[in-house]
């Protein structure tokens, strides 16, 4: 980099975390954020972790994990950006099933955008771990590929004809659930497969202590080679973003920051990712972050 101010082009989503980024309420005198809209958000992660077409990114955390098991230059930075309680995700349109319950999945067909795509893999582990299913005897059913272009979905899933959509594919009857999103129709024909979805996604948190993340922080490893003291300095907006958006007291904090609290959510990550036939083998925590340490030191704990 030369020695005008540098510009890190940025793909990040308006939350309440990050509205003082995007507004440049906060701003820093060592660079210059070049925001880029990308709507929906995940159409920045694959030119991010294929072609690294970012210096700064959100980024879903399954597309990380497979990022580093294909050697793809990036650093992971303890800040969850985006997460959920993933229980109302999987729904089914009661035009074609009066009822449709997780133990009732086996055999039917059940679509998602894709196989790795960051709610499917949450929605599976929900489905393995609360309700006992084989996730192989569900008949999945994907709409594209994920962002790692090394990644080859399991047999057991089959691909939807190509030009059709999950969503289309849902109200008309040609799957019997769907995984979704941010894309949940507010529809009275659909309705959640988990029974009580939304009360059943605070209960497991209060069991559990867990976090089902969604997106987390990258940058670019030649940004942190040469500039390390940006990369603290990325941080330290996005710390200072966070802590100045406004909190319910009566709500669970879903996006901490700091390797110690994120740790035990990003474990189940992890777990749940070589379960799922995501990525090969498991990372250790001290893995994912010993980038992020070597920069940050005791500001990343």
């Amino acid at each position: 980099m030369n020695d005008a101010k540098p510009v890190l082009k940025t793909a990040l989503k308006r939350y309440p975390t990050t509205e003082a980024l995007l507004s440049g309420k906060m701003t820093s005198p060592l660079f210059d954020f070049e925001f880029h809209k990308t709507e929906p958000i995940h159409d920045a992660f694959k030119p991010m972790a294929q072609q690294q077409a970012f210096d700064v990114s959100e980024m879903a955390v399954f597309t990380y994990l497979q990022a580093r098991t294909y050697g793809k230059p990036l650093v992971l930075l303890p800040v969850v950006l985006a997460a959920r309680f993933q229980h109302p995700c999987i729904v089914y349109n009661t035009n074609f099933h009066k009822e449709l319950t997780p133990d009732m999945l086996p055999g039917k067909k059940v679509g998602v955008r894709a196989y790795s795509q960051t709610t499917g893999a949450w929605v599976r582990n929900i489905l393995a771990t609360e309700h006992g299913l084989d996730l192989e005897k569900i008949k999945w059913t994907t709409f594209e590929g994920g962002h790692l272009a090394e990644y080859s979905e399991p047999d057991f899933v089959t691909r939807a004809p190509e030009g059709t959509k999950l969503l289309p594919m849902l109200m008309s009857g040609q799957v019997d659930a769907g995984i979704l999103g941010n894309d949940l129709p507010d529809d009275p024909c659909i309705k959640a497969v988990i029974p009580n979805a939304k009360t059943a996604g605070r209960a497991w948190y209060d069991k559990t202590g867990q976090i089902p993340i969604n997106h987390m922080l990258v940058v670019t490893k030649k940004l942190a080679d040469e500039r390390p003291d940006i990369v603290r300095e990325v941080f330290r907006l996005f710390v200072e973003a966070t802590n100045a958006a406004p909190a319910n007291p009566d709500q669970p904090d879903l996006r901490p920051i700091g390797i110690r609290s994120i740790t035990p959510s990003l474990q189940v990550v992890i777990d749940l990712a070589q379960h799922q036939k995501l990525i090969p083998q498991k990372f250790t925590i001290d893995d994912l972050f010993a980038d992020a340490r070597a920069i940050l030191g005791a500001n990343a704990e």
